[in-house]
């Protein structure tokens, strides 16, 4: 069993069942019927609060317990939601698929890795179409609300910029809030939000 299977073990909810407050702020901005990437989408929370909201998802995880309780979600919302067991760090990404790819959270990955993640989640959203993320500052670590104990896989606003420059910033704040997302994420956490749009002219051909 791995790391992340055994993290989601249980009836409960790691994270809780419902979505991520910034996107469900930010969901208005999708057109129910577009195609959605959520990126290590765990248990299902987000991906099922979009999928009731009309869009079409494809959520990926690397853990099966966690993809096993995105469906129970799913079905007792009464949604449908494409899932996959995925490794991203191997899984192959499809070019200007989506309509938006959501990552809320993906705080696992170290530098390398995420430079790599970013640069996936940009060739995957199609032309126009946007990147919604959230995760934690540096100060996250002191706080201990959720997330690693490692610096280095937080985000801070510079590094955001310089990894989504060439795309349109429509959102980017970095704010300190009470969450309660299960007991995973709970109390007091240092966060940085952003809405980015790839532009309509390709930007990497």
């Amino acid at each position: 069993m791995n790391h992340w299977d055994e993290r989601y073990q249980g009836e409960d909810y790691l994270f809780g069942r419902e979505p991520n407050a910034f996107l469900a702020r930010e969901a208005h901005r999708l057109e129910a019927g577009r195609r959605v990437l959520a990126v290590a989408d765990g248990e299902g929370r987000n991906g099922v609060f979009l999928a009731r909201h009309g869009l079409r998802v494809h959520a990926i995880d690397a853990s099966a317990v966690a993809l096993e309780k995105s469906e129970r979600l799913a079905r007792e919302a009464g949604v449908g939601i494409e899932l996959e067991l995925a490794d991203l760090g191997t899984w192959h990404w499809p070019s200007e698929t989506y309509d938006c790819v959501v990552a809320i959270f993906i705080q696992f990955a170290d530098p390398a890795m995420r430079a790599q993640l970013f640069e996936n989640m940009k060739q995957a959203v199609r032309p126009g179409g946007l990147i919604l993320l959230q995760g934690y500052r540096p100060e996250q670590v002191d706080l201990g609300t959720g997330g690693p104990p490692q610096r280095d896989h937080m985000y801070t606003r510079p590094l955001l910029l310089d990894a989504f420059a060439g795309f349109e910033i429509l959102h980017l704040e970095e704010h300190d809030t009470v969450i309660h997302e299960g007991r995973g994420h709970d109390g007091l956490s240092a966060l940085i939000d952003l809405v980015a749009r790839r532009p309509v002219s390709a930007i990497d051909h």
